[in-house]
């Protein structure tokens, strides 16, 4: 693909032999994002993990110090006091049934989706769309809770959910180019440092083969995947 002479000067400024520190990347990826509107900053991940062994499927959830900088539109499957809950709390929809029948009449209006436990059965017959787009509730991220209110909370303050995908990559947003460096750089610390507890006993060798960070459009930033550690 042919890139555009601004994006060849942007991407001069990037020394591709380098590993950067965190704080370096992310001022040189606000400094080399081609776009005039607020982008997307994301960190890709090359995990030394094999996927398709269940016990190495890494995934988990993050709060983000300063959040994603992203407005998250976040729907609730519950009834009664809990569907009260998650309205006080900034649900953007709240419902049983009737969002059910929405979603699967094609409604996909929303980021994360959050459910108390006696509504799984119903969100059963809506998997197979919710599965494939990553916005089906489940225990392990935290969205399948009798706390719903607290869910849509931390959701709506930057928590984010992760799973590695079948070519052993993991990307994660970090924030936008309006953030300082230092703010994206503290989002990325706490993304890598879940991501290394979250380390399968069975990965053996090198488990944080690669990091890049990059705006969206914008040219990747190699960073150093050692410059962080869990303090």
């Amino acid at each position: 693909m042919k890139r555009s002479k601004k994006y060849q000067d942007l991407i001069k400024k990037v020394d591709r032999t380098q590993l950067y520190a965190p704080v370096e990347a992310t001022g040189l990826a606000k400094e080399t994002s081609p776009t005039s509107f607020d982008a997307t900053v994301e960190v890709a991940l090359r995990l030394g993990v094999d996927p398709r062994q269940a016990d190495q499927l890494v995934r988990g959830t993050v709060s983000l110090p300063h959040g994603t900088g992203k407005t998250v539109r976040v729907i609730v499957f519950a009834e009664g006091d809990k569907a009260e809950a998650a309205v006080a709390a900034g649900a953007d929809e709240v419902g049983s049934d009737e969002l059910v029948k929405r979603i699967s009449e094609g409604w996909l209006e929303f980021d994360a989706a959050v459910a108390t436990p006696d509504q799984m059965a119903k969100i059963g017959r809506i998997a197979r769309i919710l599965g494939p787009r990553g916005l089906m509730p489940n225990p392990k991220t935290g969205t399948v809770t009798p706390d719903v209110a607290k869910a849509v909370t931390e959701i709506k303050a930057g928590k984010i959910a992760f799973r590695v995908d079948k070519h052993a990559n993991l990307h994660l947003p970090i924030g936008k180019t309006s953030f300082t460096a230092e703010q994206l750089a503290e989002n990325y610390s706490a993304a890598l440092e879940e991501v290394q507890r979250l380390k399968p006993a069975s990965s053996k060798g090198v488990y944080i083969k690669k990091s890049t960070i990059s705006t969206t459009m914008g040219p990747g930033i190699p960073v150093d995947p050692q410059a962080v550690k869990i303090k």
